[in-house]
């Protein structure tokens, strides 16, 4: 296993140049993470090797990699759906893994947004009901969001598609509707595995534009896992997983990479 220690200073975001946040606090800090499962055969797979990496507010950080190198989850740690093996994670400044599960599940509904590969709405809602879940989640009434998710909704181009049931939405409009849904409860930080993966071009390039526009318009931070080596190439940051480890990908770079 090779040291985490040796690529902190690679991946800290360069906090003097930083246009969108405030703050010169992380929004978040993660340190030394490790994560590793049994393989069946009396020893463990070591998906990640002391990863390090802070995010700043508003920041959009694209993390690339080839397929099973482990971004999925990294994610997954970040968003504290799952519990490393070692290593601190920081969110303004808490230690979140200090806390109970029912605790960090209170947590995740309140300050992360989570926007997957599949959209994974709930068919027997319409776009509005999915939108509001989070909100309903916290015992919050439908007549109390339905203003909010409404809004959500026209921002993301949807306004006339509020009562349409996810049967009779197109692939973009579903993916939009979930990416609505993960901005709900007004989140400081959004989680997005391949959101666009399975959509045309021209449909995935609308939604990269628009993940940009939000967290320009709203501070909200972005860590995304992607394939798509033009978006990577339009976020702050470009991180690429390889062996367990985060490594820094210079943009002028970005074309000497597939993955």
């Amino acid at each position: 296993m090779t040291d985490g220690r040796a690529n902190v200073e690679c991946i800290e975001p360069d906090q003097s140049e930083t246009a969108k946040g405030s703050s010169m606090t992380p929004l978040l800090d993660v340190r030394a993470l490790k994560k590793s499962y049994p393989t069946g055969v009396g020893d463990r797979l070591v998906v990640l090797d002391g990863v390090t990496l802070s995010v700043m507010p508003g920041e959009v950080v694209s993390i690339v990699g080839e397929s099973g190198t482990g971004k999925s989850t990294l994610l997954h740690l970040l968003g504290v759906l799952d519990r490393p093996d070692e290593g601190h994670i920081g969110f303004r400044g808490m230690d979140v893994l200090e806390k109970s599960d029912e605790e960090l599940a209170a947590f995740r509904n309140r300050s992360i947004g989570f926007v997957f590969q599949f959209h994974h709405l709930l068919p027997e809602f319409d776009a509005l009901e999915n939108v509001s879940m989070p909100a309903l989640i916290q015992h919050r009434r439908m007549g109390l969001v339905k203003e909010h998710a409404l809004g959500l909704l026209s921002t993301m181009g949807l306004a006339d598609r509020a009562h349409h049931r996810p049967n009779q939405l197109s692939g973009g409009e579903k993916q939009r509707v979930a990416i609505a849904r993960a901005l709900m409860n007004e989140p400081a930080l959004v989680l997005a595995d391949e959101p666009t993966g399975n959509l045309d071009l021209r449909t995935a390039d609308e939604l990269h534009k628009e993940i940009l526009r939000l967290s320009r318009s709203l501070n909200q931070a972005f860590v995304i896992a992607t394939h798509n080596v033009g978006f990577a190439a339009m976020t702050d940051r470009i991180l690429r997983l390889e062996k367990g480890m985060l490594h820094e990908v210079d943009p002028a770079d970005v074309a000497a990479w597939s993955g």
